[in-house]
């Protein structure tokens, strides 16, 4: 009865259907709430660790999830939201050709694989393409969150931040115009049935490292003997945590295979069955990136970062 009542558990329901309708926004609230506790207190665990390599290590962490969880909300909900319009009503917004070809087998559009694939590529796509921007804006915010977090008097003046969200019009149009592209149903036809959500996230993780390692290399408002043990630590997060999460997805296959089959069965006559089992499909990677990168791997990295900024033997 226990197991069963977790397959029917209201908030594991509502949590999937927040992950099938907007991924990226789940993935960044699951990092807000990760970083913003788990991560600073396994970063300033670390043993035989610089003290000050770790309040920037921290800061970083709490920058990043910051800015991050603040544009994911500002630019996925209006593209969640023309996703839904085009769930609802998909002949106003797609050609027939384009809904033949992603239907395939099934009855109804929004339960096909390969339009859930084309409709997750905007979704969790949108964390990879606000990427770049967040990385900048994470590495201008360490200063402040220094002074403000850790008490360092410093007499630089604080970032300003541009915080207006933009004005998005026709958008659901837009987005269906995308979807009636051929090559995005040939992408479907080869990709539906891949683990495309855990690809995604990880291509967007490396992308957002590889910017901030450049832009902290940049910046005149990192203390420059602080630079090489922040970028190493988030090289080293990000490469520990990709791998890492492969290795774990691959090890937990047969575990989450087996959930999908007594949920499908404990929620058979559910009209949003298959809204959930796309859910668990975002949640999983989400889920096991978060947990290695916010408290798994800190104290790895961390130390590692601070024994390559001083050139020790390891």
């Amino acid at each position: 009865m226990k197991v069963q009542a977790v397959y029917n558990n209201k908030l594991l329901k509502k949590g999937l259907e927040f992950a099938a309708d907007n991924g990226a926004l789940f993935v960044a609230t699951t990092s807000l709430a990760l970083s913003t506790v788990a991560r600073p207190i396994a970063i300033m665990a670390t043993p035989k660790t610089n003290k000050e390599n770790k309040r920037y290590a921290a800061a970083k962490s709490l920058a990043s999830s910051a800015v991050g969880y603040i544009m994911m909300l500002c630019a996925s909900l209006p593209l969640a939201n023309s996703i839904k319009k085009i769930d609802k009503n998909p002949a106003k917004y797609l050609k027939t050709e384009t809904i033949n070809s992603l239907k395939g087998s099934e009855k109804v559009l929004s339960k096909s694989k390969k339009y859930n694939f084309a409709t997750q590529l905007f979704k969790l796509g949108l964390g990879f393409v606000i990427a770049v921007p967040k990385s900048i804006m994470t590495c201008a915010l360490i200063p402040p969150f220094m002074a403000n977090v850790f008490g360092k008097n410093k007499n630089d003046k604080k970032s300003e931040i541009n915080n207006s969200i933009p004005t998005f019009t026709g958008l659901t149009k837009t987005v269906g115009k995308i979807i009636d592209k051929k090559f995005i149903s040939k992408m479907a036809d080869k990709y539906a049935d891949t683990n495309f959500p855990q690809h995604i996230i990880s291509m967007t993780d490396a992308l957002a490292t590889s910017a901030f390692i450049v832009q902290t290399s940049k910046s005149k408002k990192i203390e420059e003997n602080r630079k090489k043990a922040l970028m190493y630590n988030a090289g080293i997060s990000t490469g520990l945590c990709i791998t890492g999460g492969y290795i774990i997805n691959n090890l937990t296959k047969k575990t989450t295979d087996r959930f999908i089959k007594n949920f499908r069965e404990a929620n058979k006559n559910s009209p949003k069955l298959e809204k959930y089992i796309e859910g668990i499909k975002i949640a999983k990677p989400a889920l096991i990136l978060g947990g290695l990168y916010y408290i798994a791997i800190p104290l790895l990295s961390t130390f590692l970062a601070d024994k390559f900024d001083n050139n020790k033997n390891i």
